[in-house]
């Protein structure tokens, strides 16, 4: 982390940036946010580590507008939603300094948790220059460890690779996460009933709060204005339990961003609820790569994609 820390204080000391976009101490030890900082000394709040799990590319939006460049730390999936942002022209390259930083999994304490660690006061073993294998754990009622990988988030099970589709410049080393088929989950749903999957989708969506946390935080949900947030129809309330209502907003959400979405799997990780909402994000990219050919949204940041282009050969999914 201090390789970082210096490289960002000597950018910003020769006015090559004008600010940083990275992640400050939240608080608790596993809740690191994003944060701007705009001097040196405002970045002894700055931190690095394995519970950075927060996609910075969709902050870049905002960050376009504001003069100077901005410096913005990616992971190698970030860089995936950053360029798709760039095909669309949502954010400004030449006001984006990218370091691309090391990663080598991503871990939360909802993940903790759900192998029966809570109440966790303090962690080690999750920077940067750490071998990540173990985690070393202080909770309210003794120490404990767990492997780094069974704390890891869905995610960085199936993760794409430690590729950066673009950057200005690397920091940090890299690790293989990978150890599953990220269409598994989305293979069973396919061989359920139309009823079974339909009973599926329903018992998840209907935890929803309508908080809009997952579309707060989608990189491809970047409209100043959302249909969703207008008041002249019910769509803007949570509805009574009984009428499903979610099931509006997430799978409209859910087209929304088909042949858009990077699989970044933030929707999910920001979820108060626990739903697994990137698996609705997932069953599109699997049928668009079924239809049109292996396609990955963010992979450049030119180029027409599967839905936005038109061939005489281009499959009819409603006629298949």
């Amino acid at each position: 982390m201090q390789e970082l820390i210096n490289r960002t204080k000597e950018l910003l000391a020769d006015g090559t940036v004008a600010r940083v976009l990275g992640w400050r101490r939240g608080d608790l030890p596993t809740n690191p946010e994003p944060a701007y900082f705009n001097d040196g000394e405002s970045l002894s709040e700055f931190v690095y580590n394995g519970f950075c799990g927060a996609n910075l590319s969709k902050y870049m939006i905002e960050a376009s507008e504001l003069d100077g460049r901005t410096l913005v730390f990616l992971k190698p999936c970030d860089t995936y939603s950053f360029n798709q942002l760039l095909k669309e022209n949502r954010v400004d390259r030449e006001k984006a300094y990218i370091i691309g930083v090391g990663c080598k999994g991503k871990i939360s304490e909802a993940s903790l948790n759900a192998i029966g660690i809570k109440n966790v006061i303090d962690v080690k073993g999750a920077e940067l220059t750490d071998a990540c294998d173990t985690l070393t754990i202080e909770t309210l009622t003794g120490n404990t460890t767990c492997a780094y990988r069974d704390a890891m988030l869905e995610r960085c099970h199936v993760c794409r690779g430690k590729e950066y589709v673009v950057y200005d410049e690397l920091i940090g080393d890299s690790a293989d996460t990978v150890d599953g088929d990220r269409f598994d989950e989305v293979r069973k749903i396919e061989a359920m009933s139309p009823e079974e999957r339909f009973a599926f989708f329903k018992a998840e969506l209907s935890k929803c709060i309508r908080c809009n946390a997952c579309r707060n935080v989608c990189p491809a949900c970047s409209c100043r204005k959302c249909v969703f947030d207008s008041t002249k129809f019910d769509s803007a309330q949570k509805a009574n339990s009984d009428s499903f209502e979610e099931k509006m907003f997430h799978i409209i959400r859910a087209f929304h961003v088909a042949g858009r979405c990077t699989d970044c799997g933030e929707c999910s990780r920001v979820c108060p609820q626990g739903i697994p909402l990137h698996l609705l994000n997932r069953k599109f990219i699997k049928d668009i790569n079924t239809l049109y050919g292996d396609f990955c949204a963010g992979e450049s940041a030119e180029g027409a994609t599967p839905l936005t282009s038109f061939t005489f050969g281009d499959a009819e999914p409603g006629t298949v």
